[in-house]
């Protein structure tokens, strides 16, 4: 079926184009999100107006994002998860996870279905692209480290401090004998 794109269409087109899409998406996501209509003769006459107020939106939306996707740009996430022999996730870091953190570092109010990621199953640096408009697609960083390695860094600081607990307490413990000493020995010149 050609339809007539009244909006830009992600992955599709932008607006004012023809483009031939199968019935289904037509009818059943297109044309009833008042994305495009059927192109017929009517239709087609209708092309440089449909063409021109597309202009104005998108540069305005452009304009409106802009600030918003210079934020983007320069972030770097990390999650931390339980990862596998191989290097793979048990679970994922998901498209929400990453917006959520996203939102809170820019505070905004972004969608998951903006984040274009399957999600994250292995370990290390992924660039996620972030779709803001058909134009501004920012990349954020996203960084997947294994929970384990910080827990065994965590234990190593631990048996760190404890090697140099027992110095210090048998410090404090010396101390003690010294001013039981001293207090023993101010008793007997008292009697």
């Amino acid at each position: 079926m050609k339809v007539l794109l009244i909006k830009d269409v992600y992955n599709l087109g932008r607006a004012g184009e023809v483009k031939k899409v199968a019935d289904g998406y037509a009818r059943n996501f297109l044309i009833p999100q008042k994305m495009a209509v059927i192109s017929t003769a009517g239709a087609l006459k209708q092309i440089e107006k449909i063409e021109a107020a597309a202009a104005k939106k998108r540069e305005l939306l452009n304009e409106e994002m802009s600030g918003i996707a210079e934020k983007i740009a320069g972030l770097q996430l990390e999650f931390k998860a339980k990862i596998g022999e191989t290097g793979k996730l048990y679970g994922s870091v998901t498209q929400q996870m990453i917006i959520d953190a996203v939102n809170d570092q820019i505070h905004a109010n972004l969608d998951r279905h903006q984040v274009e990621s399957q999600p994250l199953r292995q370990e290390g640096e992924h660039d996620v692209r972030i779709r803001l408009t058909y134009d501004l697609v920012p990349e954020v960083k996203v960084i997947v480290v294994s929970e384990e390695e910080e827990e065994q860094e965590a234990q190593e600081e631990a048996v760190q401090e404890e090697v140099a607990s027992p110095e210090s307490e048998a410090e404090t413990a010396g101390e003690e004998t010294t001013a039981e000493g001293t207090s023993t020995s101010e008793a007997m010149e008292e009697e």
